[in-house]
């Protein structure tokens, strides 16, 4: 029994006793007085008389003077406490109760004022997040978009009978049809459960209430594992389709042996997958077969979704409707550097392209923003993170995107390099498809592998910490590259107008003096909203 334990239990057994009683003072005596009174003893009334007597006046004598106090217990403490406490039963109580007040108590160096910091759920100041580039139109009877999201909103269109919020037809409302749209993937049975983590998000954040069919693509047969797995995880139809051979085999133009060098060169200095055969069919499927696919042929839309990425954000309208209704050929989520040793001849290729076939360049194509005038006017390397992408199936048949594609697999590139799909889509939409038909989904917080994206002000229908404009910029870079990055970000430059606004007096050398990377001096993080 520990020290604690003992002092309480002595402190509820010991017999009671009642100090503050009148009737019992307490008595200062002299050791002769105590001796006589414990062995004298007297007989007979007067002995008893006389005994009495004496002690009488000698308790008189020795008792101590009573003084007048301010203080009375029999005010203050209740009668049944004076009747069953002890003063040493309320010394140990005080005693405890000091105790615990001090080890409850903060030390004297944290006696500050402490601030409760309250997060209050505000809504967004622009709930769509709608940035566009600084571009001029010559069409003037273009859609507006803002004005497309501000009226067919609210899953406004939503299959789902538990989100059907259209009673009746609003006057701002587009009467169509549904798209014909459809959520594609290109995966491999082994990658089921980053498939799954993929649909479970963009189902609830969206498609549960949209029910767009999903497509998977494989070089192979997709198991029954796979395929009750996948379509467990939504009510729309399921299509697994295999990719057809000649799309997914070496072209037979190209040397086998000047491959299998490319393979070893590109995975000894570093360049990400550059070892990997497979890679190499990915990327060329993905640039230039994806929308021949037979299964397709009946679309007109697509969203492509990878294994392993996240979906954060509501998404309270159908994407496929504004696209299609704002008159939208490509639809972005990140605009990023890419490793530049992985195409060294891309531009240079469709530099050549254009010059042979300058009829098929957009007439307000804009390739500005994708040239470094600080670099001979070369490639900059900037790209749209492919691996979220919503286009128009119809844009990628068309004949210029066509004809640009076989261009460049003509070449080579995709296996004596390693061309992946993102720049040459960024190239592509770049040269035919004007600007004002890209759309940046701001709105739509993402994540792919390091590289996130997260919409500001937007606590309200997201779970992610907002991301500045700049976050992604070189995260693809390796530090051994040894590329020259542009003067501004990506999406910067193709924001263009006062996204490129820098502080005043802020230098890009000044800041990299001082261990910054250069890229931290511009007016708008991208987190005012």
């Amino acid at each position: 029994m520990g020290l604690l334990e003992r002092t309480v239990w002595r402190m509820f057994t010991s017999p009671p006793r009642d100090p503050f009683l009148e009737k019992s003072p307490k008595l200062l005596v002299t050791p002769s007085q105590l001796s006589e009174s414990r062995f004298s003893l007297h007989s007979g009334k007067s002995s008893s008389s006389s005994s009495t007597s004496s002690v009488s006046s000698s308790s008189t004598f020795w008792m101590s003077p009573k003084t007048k106090s301010r203080w009375s217990h029999n005010r203050y403490i209740p009668s049944f406490v004076r009747n069953t406490v002890s003063k040493r039963q309320i010394a140990v109580v005080l005693c405890l109760m000091l105790a615990l007040f001090v080890w409850v108590m903060p030390p004297p160096g944290s006696w500050r004022r402490q601030v409760i910091h309250i997060t209050i759920t505000q809504p967004a100041s622009s709930p769509y997040q709608v940035v566009r580039p600084a571009v001029q139109t010559t069409n003037k009877n273009a859609p507006d978009p803002l004005h497309w999201l501000k009226h067919n909103s609210n899953n406004k269109y939503a299959d789902s009978a538990n989100y059907k919020v259209l009673s009746a037809a609003s006057p701002f409302a587009t009467v169509s049809t549904k798209p014909r749209a459809a959520l594609i993937s290109l995966v491999r049975n082994s990658e089921l459960s980053g498939i799954m983590q993929s649909m479970r998000q963009l189902e609830y954040q969206w498609n549960r209430k949209y029910n767009y069919p999903w497509i998977f693509f494989n070089d192979e047969p997709f198991s029954d594992e796979f395929k009750a797995a996948t379509q467990n995880l939504t009510s729309a139809k399921c299509y697994y389709e295999v990719v057809p051979s000649d799309h997914w085999s070496l072209p037979d133009w190209i040397d086998e042996a000047r491959f299998m060098n490319s393979l070893e060169y590109l995975g000894a200095i570093g360049v990400g997958k550059g070892w990997m055969i497979s890679y190499r069919h990915m990327c060329r499927w993905n640039s230039g077969f994806f929308y021949k696919h037979p299964r397709l042929k009946d679309f007109e839309w697509y969203w492509r979704v990878e294994p392993d990425v996240h979906f954060f954000c509501d998404i309270d309208y159908d994407v496929f409707r504004f696209m299609r209704d704002n008159n939208m050929k490509y639809g972005f989520n990140m605009n990023i550097l890419d490793d530049a040793r992985s195409f060294p001849s891309l531009w240079s290729r469709t530099r050549s392209f254009i010059n042979a076939h300058p009829e098929y360049i957009h007439p307000e194509a804009d390739l500005d923003w994708l040239l470094d005038p600080h670099n001979s006017g070369d490639y900059n390397n900037c790209q749209f993170f492919s691996n979220f992408e919503i286009g128009n199936l119809n844009y990628f048949r068309s004949e210029a995107n066509e004809k640009y594609f076989e261009w460049l697999d003509k070449g080579g590139g995709f296996y004596y390099e390693r061309f992946g799909d993102a720049p040459i889509h960024t190239l592509s939409v770049a040269m035919f498809a004007p600007k004002s038909e890209i759309w940046f989904f701001r709105d739509i917080g993402y994540q792919h592998d390091i590289n996130r994206h997260c919409p500001p002000q937007s606590s309200d229908r997201c779970f992610c910490e907002p991301t500045p404009m700049d976050e992604n910029f070189y995260k693809l870079v390796p530090v051994e590259s040894p590329q020259k990055k542009p003067d501004d970000t990506c999406i910067r430059q193709f924001l263009g107008g006062a996204w490129l606004n820098k502080k005043q007096d802020w230098s890009q050398e000044g800041e990299r003096m001082f261990g910054g990377d250069g890229y931290h001096g511009y007016e708008f993080s991208g987190l005012e909203g």
